[in-house]
């Protein structure tokens, strides 16, 4: 299976670039993972928000196959344990999909057009995080879900 993270805005910051990259690297004999990164719209006035998610929404879905099983990263998704995510990432593979695509928006949301395209609404936490921060927190429970269905050890 492939897997494939969109994510809006670009990593900046050195730390979580490394981190990033060194969970990539760890997932190589595991799966195919791409990161895409678009461009969020520059929102100068608040009425513009929608108008705004819209145009994203058109981006980020251009980059989705009709058969990705799609899992938006929300504040109001569902919370499960590294034990859950993995199950359900075992469960996506068993259903025969070739490509699961995560979705992490701008500070402004998600636009509704992309969550309707949602199989699967994630949180990662009751918290509020930087986007770049729920980028490197995804890629290393990715990692640590393969290694849960592989029974590898890895720290707890």
């Amino acid at each position: 299976m492939k897997i494939k993270i969109i994510a809006l805005g670009k990593i900046k910051e050195k730390f979580l670039k490394d981190g990033i990259d060194e969970f990539l690297k760890r997932l190589t004999p595991y799966t195919s993972i791409e990161i895409i990164e678009i461009q969020p719209i520059e929102i100068k006035d608040e009425n513009l928000i929608e108008k705004a998610l819209e145009q994203e929404a058109e981006k980020i879905l251009a980059n989705i196959k009709k058969d990705s099983y799609v899992i938006t990263l929300e504040i109001l998704g569902k919370q499960l344990s590294s034990e859950d995510f993995a199950s359900k990432i075992d469960e996506i593979t068993k259903n025969g999909i070739s490509e699961l695509v995560f979705v992490i928006g701008s500070s402004c949301g998600i636009s509704p057009k992309v969550l309707q395209r949602a199989n699967f609404k994630l949180s990662i936490s009751k918290m509020t995080f930087l986007h770049q921060f729920a980028r490197l927190l995804l890629v290393e429970q990715i990692y640590r879900a393969f290694k849960i269905l592989k029974n590898e050890t890895y720290h707890k």
